[in-house]
Formats: structure tokens, sequence, C-alpha cells
């Protein structure tokens, strides 16, 4: 599938993910920017599902986005283990399938983002 698109052309798909990868005539790789398949309610810290304060992971192939609109959330990383504070300036980046748990420290407000490729891919 040859066609050029805004001055870039696509070289190869990526099947596990299904995004494609392109490629201008230098040779540099531009991926369009990660779209999440699926995004929470806002939760608070009595809306938060049990679920999510409790251990759990996502599935195989899905990263997450904890993104903290109001307040503060310990996020609680079982696999390594590690313990961040997430605020409006830190999200949280959950991995796949690596168990983690949610922890409300007063007044918050949340949503998480999921994404079927890594949303912070280094270049």
């Amino acid at each position: 599938m040859n066609q050029n698109i805004n001055q870039f052309e696509m070289v190869q798909g990526d099947v596990r993910n299904n995004f494609p990868i392109w490629e201008n005539e230098g040779g540099a790789i531009a991926l369009p920017e990660p779209e999440p398949f699926r995004r929470t309610p806002i939760f608070d810290e009595i809306t938060l599902p049990a679920r999510l304060r409790k251990e759990h992971r996502t599935k195989l192939g899905v990263w997450g986005i904890i993104r903290v609109l109001e307040g503060r959330v310990r996020y609680r990383v079982l696999s390594p283990i590690s313990v961040t504070i997430l605020d409006r300036i830190l999200p949280g980046v959950v991995l796949p399938q690596q168990p983690h748990l949610l922890e409300t420290i007063g007044h918050v407000r949340l949503q998480i983002d999921f994404y079927n490729r890594d949303p912070n891919p280094v270049p």
C-alpha cells in the first residue's frame, strides 16, 4: 500500500497494534498521535470503583494513562514495586498487564484513558 499522504508514505503497518508507520523522503518516521480507544467517566473519591482500589491489571497490549484533574492519587505498582503520587502535573502510566491499584488522597477527580499502543513512545 504505497500512497502519498501529506508528504509521508506508509511503508508498513504494525499488525499487532493495527497502526501505520509513515516515512518521509528523508527517512524520518512520524507516527500518528495515539488516540485512546476508551476513556472512563470522571471519577471522584466516592465514585472511584472498588475494582480500581484493589489489585488489577490491564489486558495484554493495553496501556493506560491515569489523568488526575483535581487533587492527588496514590498509584501503587505491585510488580516491580513502586508508589507514585499523581496530580494534575504528573499522570500515571499503566503498562500492559502490570498489577497496580489506586488510593485517593482526600478530594480527587480523575479519568483513565486506554490505548492499544504505547501512548508515550520514545522517539
